[in-house]
């Protein structure tokens, strides 16, 4: 038997990039041996998540139980009105193809499902107590993040690898391919290179504008495909702060439109979220105290440009400070700067002129085999005119 389960890493408070990182952690166990495995998972308790948990862990257990139990979740189970079949139809489909039985503990009661509910507590508590030791709850990234619960989960197997040993050959093979762990939407791009998916305004590169993209939706991010090709992945975000609506705005997808109206930038809801970070941000807040407005905006949606095109958003930001530090900035002198930087040496090449005289050689030994092989038509030949083609008719 193998269980899931969601928890909630309560008492700490995790932060990635310095922002607080809301999370689950996916948690499965074999119930035997008490093998298991956990993951993050972005938002709620949805198919998705539980999909890709659940596949993601038989393939890093090496095996697929013969039943699985979880309590009432609704991405598994009707739990609302009466039905004739209680299991959703993405779970059930799920089930057939790993050859599982599905089974729910009763409402309400718990204890039928302590295989897993228990274990999260010990497994909460190792990760804590490694935070603690790690001396911050700051990390880079997700996958930072992801490698410390990684490294509590191996310690925790490690203690039952004796009973895991007897408990795999049990286990039924892994099928030859996964279940779609992604819900599947069809979105156009606009005219504004932006898609729209769950009520969140995505920006995607201007080369797709007018296209149809088929968007593969997962619980941390998305990915678009046209015709059976990725052409953009991006992370998937959520309505914060009770707002379902939100904005995910990459300003590298639409500079190169912006460059050609830098004047735009003026007047665009997007602004706030186009500037890069902070820092630009604030810069942008000193170039309109110390410009004009819409010098202030070619100047920024330059600077934008040179960043995105040249791939040095930080040199770009620091050169942006110095100069408005000392009252120097301008349009040109961004330019120049930058103009070195940004362009590709080309290569010198070396060739040398063979001697023009062959094509007299070529050309006397081509008319001496001609009178040869045509004396009678050489002797009658016509005096040549003053403006005659030296080399004859064609």
């Amino acid at each position: 038997m193998g269980l899931s389960d969601f928890t909630e890493l309560k008492g700490v408070s995790i932060t990635i990039g310095g922002e607080p990182y809301p999370h689950l952690i996916y948690h499965y166990r074999l119930a035997y041996s008490g093998w298991q495995c956990a993951q993050i998972i972005e938002g709620g308790e949805s198919f998705v998540a539980l999909s890709e948990g659940l596949q993601n862990a038989f393939e890093a257990c090496g095996g697929v139980p013969r039943q699985h139990r979880t309590d009432s979740l609704s991405a598994a189970y009707r739990n609302a009105g009466s039905h004739h079949n209680q299991l959703t139809q993405l779970y059930e489909h799920l089930c057939e193809h790993y050859r599982l039985e599905p089974t729910r503990n009763n409402r309400g009661i718990a204890h039928e499902n302590g295989s897993i509910e228990s274990p999260h507590g010990h497994l909460k508590n190792r990760l804590t107590q490694q935070l603690y030791l790690r001396g911050s709850f700051e990390f880079a990234d997700v996958a930072d993040y992801q490698a410390c619960i990684d490294g509590v989960v191996a310690k925790l197997n490690g203690q039952c690898a004796d009973k895991y040993a007897q408990e795999r050959p049990h286990l039924q093979a892994l099928p030859r391919y996964r279940v779609a762990d992604y819900e599947v939407l069809s979105v156009r791009v606009s005219s504004r290179s932006t898609i729209t998916v769950r009520r969140i305004l995505y920006t995607v590169p201007s080369r797709l504008v007018g296209r149809q993209l088929e968007i593969h939706l997962y619980h941390n991010r998305l990915r678009g495909y046209l015709d059976q090709k990725c052409v953009v992945e991006l992370s998937r975000i959520r309505g914060t702060r009770g707002l379902r609506r939100g904005r995910c705005i990459n300003y590298r997808h639409v500079i190169e439109a912006l460059h050609h109206k830098p004047r735009a930038f003026i007047h665009c809801t997007w602004q706030t979220e186009l500037l890069p970070n902070d820092l630009y941000r604030a810069l942008w807040v000193q170039m309109k105290q110390d410009f004009e407005l819409e010098k202030a905006a070619l100047v920024m949606v330059e600077a934008l440009y040179i960043a995105a095109t040249q791939d040095n958003e930080t040199a770009v930001a620091d050169y942006l400070e110095d100069q408005l530090t000392g009252s120097t900035l301008s349009l040109n002198g961004l330019r120049q700067h930058f103009r070195g930087a940004g362009e590709t040496a080309t290569p010198s090449l070396t060739y040398h002129q063979h001697p023009l005289n062959d094509y007299d050689h070529l050309l006397n030994h081509a008319h001496l085999n001609q009178s040869v092989s045509n004396p009678e038509s050489a002797s009658q030949e016509s005096p040549v005119g003053p403006h005659a083609q030296p080399l004859g008719s064609p």
